[in-house]
């Protein structure tokens, strides 16, 4: 799914976090997780809005997704 990113919005997400320079293969590297988190996100969204029955994926599936990918171990303290 890292494919579905070019590398130079990778590479400015990390530049912003400190100008630095930046080696390809750790552009890369953040490139592969943020296709993996943002993979997982959609899974879930999708799934939320199916189980609302609708054909249409909302704002508050997206948010609720990240809730459940980010956090997860927070469902085992409630």
């Amino acid at each position: 799914m890292a494919e579905e990113f070019t590398i130079a919005p990778i590479r400015r997400l990390l530049k912003k976090a400190g100008d630095l320079r930046i080696n390809e293969d750790a552009a890369n590297a953040l490139r592969e997780c943020v296709g993996e988190y943002g993979s997982k996100i959609a899974e879930y969204a999708v799934k939320y809005a199916q189980e609302d029955g609708r054909k249409t994926v909302l704002e508050r599936d997206i948010w609720k997704a990240v809730e459940e990918v980010w956090m997860p171990e927070s469902k085992d303290a409630e």
